[in-house]
């Protein structure tokens, strides 16, 4: 799973763009739009693609620890050995 994040624009219909709009304010739209997006392009499967944002929500949990980014085993970070555990889950 890639963390490197690029830029895409869509064009919406007035009223939905009004409602991003508003959320953008409690800055919830990128999150929103992105985690849809990958929903759907992880397929139609409803369980599938919730499971993968369920794995992708606790890489980004893991991955902003500091706590376990303090520990090292054998000289690797705690945080990036639990990071690639969970991935390791992605369906």
């Amino acid at each position: 799973m890639s963390e490197k994040m690029i830029p895409y624009s869509v064009y919406l219909p007035e009223e939905y763009y009004d409602k991003i709009k508003e959320l953008a304010k409690q800055r919830l739209a990128s999150s929103m739009v992105r985690d849809a997006i990958c929903m759907i392009i992880d397929g139609k499967d409803e369980y599938k693609s919730g499971y993968s944002k369920g794995i992708r929500d606790a890489v980004k949990v893991v991955k902003k620890s500091k706590d376990l980014q303090d520990i090292s085993i054998k000289g690797c970070k705690l945080n990036e050995l639990i990071m690639r555990q969970i991935a390791e889950l992605n369906l």
